[in-house]
């Protein structure tokens, strides 16, 4: 079962309808910045006067996570880190979930076409789903949602994830997901900054600024 948010965050972001993420670009974004707060919940990132820092010389197995550590080793901001090599990370996502078999991937005809992508089992973007929209609409306190719920509730609003959070519920159940972004400053105080700033680094992303 592949559980790194990473890959959890392009579930709950693929359309079905469009065969591929509900965004290419902003879900590129949307991925680096789940694994870096997955790398962080797992101890191997932390920050010193707002540059990232990486604790722990050992690979972690997954490769996708492996090269954002990599990526890391440099001295960067989240920010920088949030928009560097995020095309690569789309395709290893995507490759990942392919060879765990809940992917089919069909590659472009053209060098300038988009890559086709269908779930294999429905059900289990379904049930994330689900999960996500449970851990929004609860009534609990926020410290009863599992720390990855949380992070990808605050992803999904961050990057407007519609079919996960919408215009509706980001207003209606805008203290809840704040409280749920406002978690990630346990991890690292810039890696919340830097999620909270997903809007305008998307925005700033799509008019050509920003790494490949």
């Amino acid at each position: 079962m592949i559980d790194d948010l990473p890959c959890l965050m392009y579930l709950l972001a693929h359309d079905e309808a469009a065969e591929g993420p509900y965004d290419r670009s902003r879900t590129q974004l949307l991925l680096r910045a789940a694994a870096l707060v997955d790398l962080a919940s797992r101890g191997r990132l932390g920050e010193d006067g707002g540059t990232v820092t990486v604790s722990g010389a050992q690979p972690t197995g997954d490769p996708v996570l492996d090269g954002v550590l990599a990526d890391a080793a440099a001295g960067h901001s989240w920010r920088h880190l949030v928009r560097t090599h995020r095309k690569r990370t789309l395709t290893e996502v995507e490759d990942r979930l392919a060879r765990a078999g809940l992917l089919a991937v069909r590659e472009p005809r053209t060098p300038f076409g988009t890559r086709r992508v269908s779930v294999t089992d429905r059900a289990v973007p379904a049930a994330l789903h689900a999960r996500i929209t449970a851990a929004l609409h609860g009534d609990g306190p926020v410290t009863e949602i599992p720390a990855a719920d949380a992070a990808l509730l605050a992803l999904a609003a961050a990057g407007g994830v519609r079919s996960v959070v919408s215009r509706r519920d980001e207003k209606t159940y805008r203290s809840r997901i704040d409280a749920c972004t406002a978690t990630l400053a346990a991890l690292a105080p810039g890696l919340e900054k830097a999620v909270r700033n997903l809007p305008m680094t998307m925005i700033a992303a799509q008019g050509g600024m920003g790494g490949s």
